[in-house]
């Protein structure tokens, strides 16, 4: 098994185990880390067909979606904690009938 395949088993691995935890946790803050969790699946796999292809556009395309992920979670905690702060409750069945 060379090293492309592994690192793709490994990405499909913390896809499969970022979607388990979005379906399976109601807590608004574990969502959020296992939406990133699936997020470095894809990224590790871009990297694997990177590696494998000897390209530069998949480094330049990985270093764009962690620059657009950084920006995202630093705009989602503060969404998160504000809702939390309302509701006083991360689960997200009460946050149901937000409006907008």
């Amino acid at each position: 098994m060379d090293n492309t395949s592994l690192l793709v088993t490994l990405s499909i691995a913390l896809f499969a185990l970022g979607l388990l935890g979005v379906m399976i946790r109601r807590n608004a803050l574990v969502m959020l880390m296992c939406m990133e969790l699936m997020l470095n699946g894809v990224i590790l796999s871009i990297v694997a067909f990177a590696a494998r292809t000897a390209t530069v556009s998949g480094t330049v395309l990985v270093f764009l979606v962690f620059v657009v992920a950084a920006a995202e979670i630093a705009i989602a905690i503060p969404i998160v904690l504000q809702l939390s702060r309302r509701r006083h409750t991360l689960d997200v069945s009460a946050y149901g009938e937000l409006k907008g």
